[in-house]
């Protein structure tokens, strides 16, 4: 039997079977140990919400726990969208990928690296920005007082978007700040493939050794997987890491912001630490025009105030208010 046939299969099996004389079935065990209490007969037309009560970190433990159970990826965005538990079945019936596997580069938070990411930022990365185009940064003041760690979101405009930011944040935030960026590429790089030959997965090693070493990236998939990537997210937050996260998920193509991913929200809402709104100006127009440097001060960075919002917030309600928030700075 193939897989998607046989996960089919175990999940169907799993939701016909009833409560009562019966064992309960996995998926209603999934669901009380989440939430501590007993969800009685579990039926395909059962509301997640109004008849199981599954608050937002909720729905976020069970997709982690279904997708654990069957090794597979489930995207957050269409899971965000099942309403039933009909749905999260139809959801498996769709013939989910097997669970890729992301790196998590922990070495780069401790010594000797934090060190030499340190001296590189301001004998390469600097000087670097410096010569791209000084940015004029405006809303300083918005973070007197801000200690950190807090949540960074900005529109994403190019590669260069980090080096912008990091030059834009004051020192405190600046020197111990983790950056999210595409799982899926960034996972190429660790691990090429065969057909790259030796000496190009040789060279894509060292950019992802680089990468994760000297500008503390870590994996973020833009469609599905992303527990693991929120659990080392919450990690660099233990640790006195601010998050730098670009929720478009794509570089912009016309100038104009992207719709945030509901998987920023999800992300939000399992950090529970302020949230600093940024947003670039003035690149875009200098890429269009082929241009790769501008006069200082003719690139801006504006920073907004430090906000909260409430906790178990849904997914979608989240991205849009943080898309609002960009929009307005």
């Amino acid at each position: 039997m193939a897989r998607r046939d046989l996960i089919q299969k175990t999940v169907q099996d799993e939701l016909a079977q009833k409560t009562g004389t019966q064992p309960s079935s996995p998926l209603a065990e999934m669901i009380e140990r989440i939430t501590g209490r007993s969800p009685g007969q579990v039926s395909p037309t059962a509301n997640l919400e109004s008849d199981l009560n599954l608050s937002s970190l909720d729905r976020v433990e069970l997709l982690s726990a279904l997708e654990d159970r069957y090794q597979v990826d489930l995207t957050e965005t269409r899971f965000a969208a099942a309403n039933t538990l009909g749905d999260v079945e139809r959801l498996l019936r769709g013939s989910p990928p097997p669970r890729a596997r992301y790196h998590y580069p922990r070495f780069v938070l401790r010594w000797p690296v934090t060190w030499v990411r340190l001296l590189v930022h301001y004998l390469l990365l600097r000087p670097a920005v410096l010569l791209l185009g000084w940015p004029r940064v405006e809303g300083k003041e918005n973070l007197r007082g801000v200690r950190g760690p807090v949540l960074v979101i900005c529109n994403h405009i190019g590669d260069v978007d980090p080096g912008f930011v990091l030059t834009a944040l004051p020192a405190r935030l600046r020197h111990k700040l983790a950056i999210a960026t595409g799982g899926e590429a960034l996972e190429i790089l660790r691990t090429p493939p065969p057909s790259r030959g030796f000496v190009g997965r040789v060279y894509d090693r060292a950019k992802w050794v680089l990468g994760v070493s000297l500008l503390n990236l870590f994996p973020l998939p833009r469609e599905a997987g992303f527990r693991d990537s929120f659990a080392y997210a919450g990690e660099c937050v233990d640790r006195g890491y601010s998050v730098l996260v670009f929720p478009e998920g794509h570089h912009t193509t016309d100038g104009k912001l992207r719709p945030f991913r509901a998987g920023v929200g999800l992300l939000a809402n399992n950090l529970r630490i302020p949230i600093v709104s940024m947003r670039i100006d003035g690149l875009f127009e200098r890429k269009q025009a082929g241009r790769k440097f501008a006069w200082p001060g003719q690139i801006r960075v504006k920073i907004g105030a430090p906000v909260q919002f409430p906790p178990e917030s849904a997914p979608e309600w989240f991205a849009r208010k943080l898309q609002k928030s960009v929009e307005k700075l």
